[in-house]
């Protein structure tokens, strides 16, 4: 299928309310499932995924993660150091760029330089140090006071870093900001590879619902021959004994009568339109995932008519073989964008 470094394994894990599923897909680069070629705006992409970024500037670091679950619409969550929770609005615009749909959880976390002085009292760190000193003379080992100091200094709330209260300066966000579209990147990557493989699981449930669909055409015909021999030959073992004879017309009025009450021509043929333009809507990609979850819907509704009408228990099985695929669609298209 292609070079070799056009083809990669990828584990691909996706959480939603349901559970986790994990696969491997085999995906060949620039080409769908189905073959047709398409262009890096055009890949089905998941609303679940994680990203991740680190960038240092100047004295300080700035990391960020980012993770996304799906939704029905954009919700974007900023945690981390300050004050960039109260900053959502700033950051929702440089996530717009990246992701259209799904709740999306950033979390921030700035390394700035160290202030010169200590959160601790002078006397109480001398005090601590000095004590520390000593410990380590009777136990003989006062090599090791440096590397315990220099780990004492380290410990949270010993020594005080910079806060920023209100807009962090402009050289600040500026890493911020290209840190998180980094971060942004990877989860578009993400979200790009598991789309792939949601798009041939879902092509691969659309040629069985297909061939359910197939059985159910192929089927129908029979029916109606098989229900007017069985008919007659209920009206002839009814009559039999009393030698009564039925005109033909009678009983070709009824087999009429269940043609009209059992034709599910209309519905089969409203469900194969709706399964040519869910595989079109696959193998388009970007943001399809609404369409994908409204055609389901209305597959779902015509089987449901389907099976009601039609009187025949082959046709039935068929039917609640179609209605479990549906479902299983149904779970994936969720996760769409």
């Amino acid at each position: 299928m292609g070079n070799p470094e056009q083809v990669r394994l990828w584990d691909v894990v996706a959480e939603n309310e349901s559970g986790t599923s994990r696969w491997t897909v085999q995906v060949e680069l620039g080409k769908p499932a189905g073959g047709a070629e398409v262009g890096p705006d055009r890949v089905l992409e998941s609303m679940t995924g994680f990203g991740a970024a680190r960038r240092e500037q100047a004295g300080r670091a700035a990391a960020v993660e980012v993770r996304s679950l799906n939704n029905r619409y954009l919700k974007v969550v900023v945690r981390g150091d300050e004050p960039y929770p109260m900053y959502e609005a700033e950051i929702e615009r440089v996530v717009r760029r990246y992701v259209r749909r799904g709740t999306i959880t950033v979390h921030i976390s700035v390394e700035r330089p160290l202030l010169g002085l200590t959160a601790w009292p002078v006397d109480t760190l001398k005090t601590q140090l000095l004590h520390l000193r000593s410990v380590c003379q009777q136990a003989d080992c006062p090599e090791a006071f440096p590397h315990l100091a220099g780990t004492l200094l380290l410990l949270p709330g010993v020594l005080g870093k910079t806060a920023h209260v209100g807009t962090p300066p402009s050289e600040e966000w500026t890493l911020v900001e290209a840190t998180l579209e980094a971060a942004l990147e990877q989860l578009g990557t993400m979200r790009r590879c598991e789309g792939r493989a949601m798009a041939d699981e879902l092509l691969r449930l659309h040629q069985r619902l297909n061939q359910e669909l197939n059985q159910i055409q192929q089927r129908l015909p029979q029916v109606k021959t098989e229900y007017a021999q069985r008919l007659r030959e209920r009206v002839r073992q009814a009559l039999q004994e009393v030698e009564v004879t039925v005109e033909e017309t009678h009983l070709l009025r009824e087999i009429a009568l269940f043609a009209e009450r059992s034709d599910v021509t209309e519905e089969v043929a409203r469900l194969q339109a709706h399964l040519d333009q869910f595989a079109s809507l696959v193998q388009d990609g970007a943001e399809v995932g609404r369409k994908l979850e409204f055609l389901v819907q209305e597959m779902g509704r015509e089987a449901n008519t389907l099976g009601a009408k039609a009187a025949d228990v082959l046709v039935s099985r068929h039917v609640v073989e179609i209605k479990a695929l549906l479902e299983k669609a149904r779970e994936l298209v969720q996760n769409v964008e």
